[in-house]
């Protein structure tokens, strides 16, 4: 129950911080409005690193494969895209496709076993309701 309630508030966040970033990047650029939104998530991460346990700064050096310490550089690029999305289409069609196509991205990692996660069978009740999704996009569109 906790990891839906926690979904659901993450998905939320991500759209009202769309919102929010779009709107900073009018007041300035896309790239400055990006590294704004980078540089006060570290900020944040810190201050919460010294409420929550103060674990070893550098432990992160020992992931492996090495790939996996790209997450940052997608997040800038996450914060690019969703802010140019949200500007050309805006927040709700830009909502319905990043969650579409993070669900088929999601779905083909598990599906092949991508990046070290187990693999899944394939289901076509899962290829099903990505379908609907899509689907639902195209009504909405109209």
């Amino acid at each position: 129950m906790l990891g839906i309630i926690l979904a659901l508030i993450s998905g939320a966040l991500m759209s009202i911080q769309g919102v929010f970033n779009t709107a900073v990047t009018k007041a300035s650029s896309v790239w400055v409005a990006a590294g704004f939104v980078q540089l006060t998530a570290f900020l944040t991460c810190i201050a919460a690193w010294f409420f929550t346990g103060r674990e070893p700064i550098l432990a992160f050096w020992q992931a492996e494969p090495k790939y996996m310490l790209l997450g940052g550089v997608m997040g800038a690029f996450i914060t690019f895209t969703v802010i140019r999305a949200m500007e050309g289409l805006g927040p709700a069609r830009a909502a319905m496709l990043i969650v579409v196509a993070q669900v088929a991205v999601a779905y083909v990692i598990e599906l092949f076993g991508l990046f070290g996660m187990e693999k899944e069978p394939f289901s076509w009740r899962r290829l099903l309701g990505l379908a609907v999704s899509v689907a639902g996009i195209l009504i909405c569109k109209w």
